[in-house]
């Protein structure tokens, strides 16, 4: 399976936050292909410099050193994010979904939001 980790389960993860399972967690470290979109990097860069997010100075580093498969956001996504019905605002959780969709990913979020999509979804 491949999967694509939303913002808040990347976080989690790296955190080793009981928010996950141990099952879900055990997933992530053992799954192939486990990605995490450019878009959650932008978004945790954000929250990290506004003072939103709480974490070691070297935040973005940990981040982007995780070992998960980095996944760009090319034309297609932004296409796609553009025609999805508005059932969610976050910017960057419709990019989530449509990267998912495009790329044939299962996306894992505990969004409640995220489900209103037509996306193959791990829930968590």
């Amino acid at each position: 399976m491949r999967l694509l980790l939303d913002t808040h389960v990347v976080l989690w993860w790296l955190m080793d936050d009981d928010t996950l399972s141990t099952e879900i967690k055990e997933t992530i470290d053992t799954e192939a292909e486990v990605l995490i979109s450019t878009a959650s990097v932008w978004e945790i860069a954000i929250k990290h410099a506004l003072g939103k997010l709480t974490g070691p100075p070297d935040l973005l580093d940990i981040v982007v050193n995780c070992g998960l498969i980095e996944l760009p956001i090319r034309s297609r996504h932004a296409i796609e994010a553009g025609r999805l019905p508005l059932l969610h605002r976050d910017p960057f959780d419709r990019m989530l979904v449509a990267q998912a969709r495009c790329d044939g990913l299962t996306l894992v979020s505990r969004d409640p939001y995220v489900r209103r999509y037509d996306v193959p979804l791990r829930t968590v």
